[in-house]
């Protein structure tokens, strides 16, 4: 069992993710500038053995930046590095062909960015890789006289000239889900349910604890341990059995805290004005043959936030968010379905997460609102428990 992640589920092939970056026709990229906050965070070197091309980053970079190369390579993490990897985290230092060639690729890129466009990302591995272990070199005839293949706005852009104003898109979705004055009473909620992870045979357990407005906690409960994602609406961590991470609670930052503080304000409707800035309505787009308008905000005035609200519905229907790496944005994507009323307010009881390196589809099964949750559910998690051993 997997919580989802790809990077060690070696049986499994990896297969093209429906959202993917395409830089090469997106305005350039600058990497924002690291706090000194987060440069005491980077760790990837200390964390992880032989690290050469990647030093500097925190290990939550250092796994997003091998999505990011899963990805644009159509490769799992094997592919890569030795077989025995798969189980043992000592034997990803080991040395292969692959993974040299691979450090030459990154700085060849970054050489590309840095003499001919002043060190903007312009080029990423996705620019010419799209998905293949081979650069592609030949215009595809399906491509071109094919359905035109669509990329997720991953840079602010202008306010659509004939598009409805922001606030008209969101003041729909918060009439749609219940209405200004109940969102209102909305306190806390707590939930259970079940979740399959990517690649997964069964389901598992999990509990959601969230106290307005911005509190956050599951808990998701698996064959290999627990895993926790915690946010207290300042910080957020997430802790990891030892099989799916060397830090045993690691604290997020960037993307990944924003991404955090995001999900908890969600889960109180009547708040969305406030959890983003620089609002704007972008050109629509379609979801499964259902038309969607399309608004941008941002947590952090650089990377965009997209919202997909069903144009007849006004429902949440798609959020996508970004995080930085050091060779490329690493997109999540978080899909919102089957919506049932509980208490007077539309409550989505199918959430799934998608991300470069892996998936997990939650399902609510019992949703209770305004319920009483202690405040120890948002600190900083302990350290999970190892998985039992299997009696013999």
């Amino acid at each position: 069992m997997s919580f989802g992640s790809r990077r060690r589920v070696f049986r499994f092939p990896v297969v093209a993710l429906t959202v993917l970056i395409s830089v090469s026709v997106a305005p350039a990229q600058t990497r924002p500038a690291q706090n000194s906050a987060a440069a005491e965070k980077m760790v990837s070197e200390k964390i992880f053995k032989n690290v050469t091309a990647l030093k500097g980053i925190s290990q939550e970079e250092f796994m997003a930046t091998m999505g990011f190369l899963s990805a644009s390579l159509g490769m799992n993490c094997v592919d890569c590095h030795v077989p025995e990897s798969g189980g043992d985290w000592a034997k990803y230092a080991d040395e292969t062909p692959l993974k040299q060639r691979s450090r030459m690729m990154i700085a060849m890129v970054n050489g590309i960015n840095k003499s001919y466009f002043a060190g903007r990302r312009v080029v990423t591995c996705y620019s010419c890789h799209r998905g293949t272990n081979k650069p592609l070199l030949t215009p595809s005839i399906a491509e071109i006289y094919g359905p035109p293949l669509t990329s997720e706005p991953d840079t602010l852009m202008p306010q659509a000239p004939r598009g409805m104003a922001p606030d008209a898109i969101l003041d729909k979705y918060i009439q749609a889900v219940g209405g200004a004055a109940n969102l209102s009473k909305l306190t806390s909620v707590v939930a259970k349910g079940k979740y399959r992870g990517y690649a997964d045979d069964s389901e598992y357990p999990f509990e959601l604890y969230a106290k307005a407005p911005n509190q956050r906690a599951v808990v998701l409960h698996g064959a290999v341990g627990n895993l926790s994602t915690v946010t207290d609406g300042k910080s957020a961590w997430q802790a990891s059995p030892a099989i799916i991470s060397l830090i045993p609670v690691a604290e997020l930052a960037g993307g990944d805290l924003n991404g955090a503080k995001l999900d908890a304000a969600l889960l109180f409707p009547g708040q969305i004005k406030q959890a983003l800035t620089q609002w704007r309505t972008i050109f629509p787009s379609n979801i499964g043959g259902k038309r969607m308008q399309v608004v941008q905000g941002t947590a952090d005035g650089h990377w965009p936030i997209n919202l997909y609200f069903d144009n007849a519905t006004g429902l949440l229907t798609r959020q996508v968010r970004f995080s930085d790496t050091v060779i490329g944005l690493a997109a999540t994507q978080v899909d919102y379905a089957d919506y049932r009323d509980v208490a007077g307010i539309k409550v989505p009881f199918k959430i799934t997460s998608s991300w470069f390196d892996g998936r997990v589809a939650l399902e609510l099964t019992d949703v209770q609102p305004n319920a009483a949750v202690d405040a120890s559910k948002f600190a900083k998690p302990a350290a999970p428990p190892p998985a039992p051993k299997a009696s013999r």
